[in-house]
């Protein structure tokens, strides 16, 4: 088989993995209302079917370095694709919550490894010099996944039912396992490795507690709450028994070797605030639309769809310029338009129109399709070959960790804000206001105007939350700029010595 169309179809195979995981993160959130009412679940169970598979996935993402030195690295990519689908099928077919939760887990479970397996074939199998454009192909499945997930979710549901939310992944399954069992070489293995039970057992036990944390909180009023203070007992020890073990044990679950590595650290920091703004930002602009705006489920992810096309059109043009530009100012370049797009939603109003929506949203997709690129090359332009799966793993995890603290921050901060500016709102109208006086619906003495004034002070509390959590991302955006400054450029004499190694013989 020609070298060429062994990478071809390998990379497409990788790329239809890492969308296909990616997407799944996203794509049931819109179902949930339906899987509720078909489940007999309450809104607070019904959570747990986004809970189950973003705990299951965090907590194996890391085993992806031992397991592909166990099994191979082209027997665990067919095995998780395969299990993948198969979970997928039984949770459309799911009859009963338990059935939904064991499914979703088994889902996120088999998903772990896909997003890092995937980066690592792309990065073994090409040269310091093409991994611009390798990472422009990986990005375009982890970047659009999440985009594009509440829009198809959306579609499927008013038109096919909330099963076949799940039942998408088949076809796509299906094509990926024929292409990675057609173009998919295995590369020698470095040799067995010994599995640390004690470092994974922490680790998972860390970051389990971790999400449990950030998904319950809001329910649960967070601090209050025993079970809270629990988790983040739990999670605080379990890191901090991890991070001792690891330091001092000659085979431990993570290679300190990675730490070691100036570009792959400042990676993890940055990655950490993109996979935060990135996903933070579509859990407050679909409730925007939604609840504000009036907006229905299919409209609002057809409003939202032109953030993906400006990725895409992004990691295109960026994979072609890495080659020639110093990586750090693409992504300087990235963070700079997504803090621009971030300033102008930070003024919206209830009343914006569509293509102000839109145009925003293009320029930030634009902005994180040119961050993503360069930082995923150059974070492990300098690591060593052999620590790649690791810190593949290591880098999947960090995103989606960053997520999670993201959306549970801001969504903490929305219902924070929007009390308080109810209240300060509300503290300033009385009957003698002219504004109240302007407008014949306010009738205070009656329930009805009482109502409709409440209801238009809840409006403007709620928008106001909403830039401010806006800008509050755009301020985070600028305050990593500088660690720019602290990353090694991409080699390019040695990009040239290293041909590209084959995907397959």
């Amino acid at each position: 088989m020609p070298a060429g169309m062994a990478r071809i179809g390998a990379t497409a195979a990788v790329m239809l993995a890492a969308l296909m995981q990616a997407l799944d993160s996203t794509i049931a959130n819109v179902a949930l209302p339906y899987m509720q009412g078909s489940l007999s679940a309450t809104s607070e169970q019904a959570n747990w079917v986004l809970t189950s598979y973003i705990v299951a996935a965090a907590i194996m993402t890391p085993t992806t370095g031992i397991l592909e030195n166990r099994l191979g690295r082209r027997r665990l990519f067919m095995g998780a694709v395969v299990g993948f689908v198969v979970a997928s099928m039984l949770c459309g077919a799911a009859t009963s919550l338990d059935q939904m939760i064991l499914f979703r887990l088994l889902q996120g479970i088999f998903g772990a490894p896909l997003v890092p397996l995937a980066q690592a074939v792309l990065l073994d199998s090409t040269s310091a010099e093409q991994r611009g454009s390798a990472m422009a192909i990986f990005g375009l499945g982890v970047m659009l996944g999440p985009i594009i997930g509440p829009s198809l979710g959306g579609w499927l549901t008013e038109s096919y039912g909330w099963r076949w939310v799940f039942y998408v992944n088949v076809p796509i399954g299906a094509l990926t396992v024929l292409l990675l069992w057609l173009f998919l070489a295995e590369p020698p293995r470095q040799g067995v490795q010994r599995f640390d039970i004690f470092g994974f057992a922490m680790l998972s036990l860390g970051v389990g507690a971790l999400q449990m944390f950030l998904d319950r909180g809001e329910q649960l009023d967070w601090f209050s709450s025993t079970e809270i203070i629990v988790e983040v007992t739990l999670c605080v020890l379990a890191f901090y028994l991890f991070v001792v073990h690891i330091t001092t044990r000659r085979e431990a679950f993570l290679d300190v070797r990675l730490f070691s590595d100036r570009n792959f650290v400042i990676g993890q920091v940055l990655i950490f605030a993109i996979g935060a703004i990135l996903l933070a930002t579509l859990a407050l602009i679909t409730p925007f639309l939604e609840r504000l705006m009036n907006f229905p489920v299919l409209e609002a992810g057809l409003v939202l769809a032109p953030r993906g096309m400006g990725t895409m059109v992004a990691m295109v043009l960026v994979g072609r310029l890495l080659g020639r530009m110093d990586g750090r100012w693409l992504i300087a370049t990235g963070l700079l338009l997504t803090a621009f797009a971030l300033y102008e939603m930070s003024l919206f109003t209830a009343d914006v129109s569509r293509a102000t929506i839109i145009r925003t949203g293009v320029t930030q997709g634009f902005g994180l399709g040119f961050v993503f690129v360069p930082l995923s090359t150059l974070t492990f332009a300098t690591l060593r070959p052999e620590l790649r799966t690791q810190g593949t793993s290591l880098f999947s995890l960090t995103r989606n960790i960053g997520s999670s603290i993201g959306i549970a921050f801001t969504t903490f901060l929305l219902t924070r804000l929007t009390t308080t500016m109810h209240a300060e709102i509300a503290a300033t109208v009385t009957p003698f206001s002219r504004a109240v006086r302007a407008e014949d619906q306010f009738h205070l003495a009656t329930p009805a105007g009482r109502a409709a004034l409440d209801q238009l002070v809840t409006l403007q509390a709620a928008t106001i939350a909403y830039d401010d959590n806006f800008r509050l991302m755009m301020i985070g955006c600028l305050v990593v700029l500088p660690l720019l400054l602290l990353m090694r450029p991409q080699p390019r004499a040695a990009a040239a010595a290293k041909p590209a190694r084959r995907l397959a013989a």
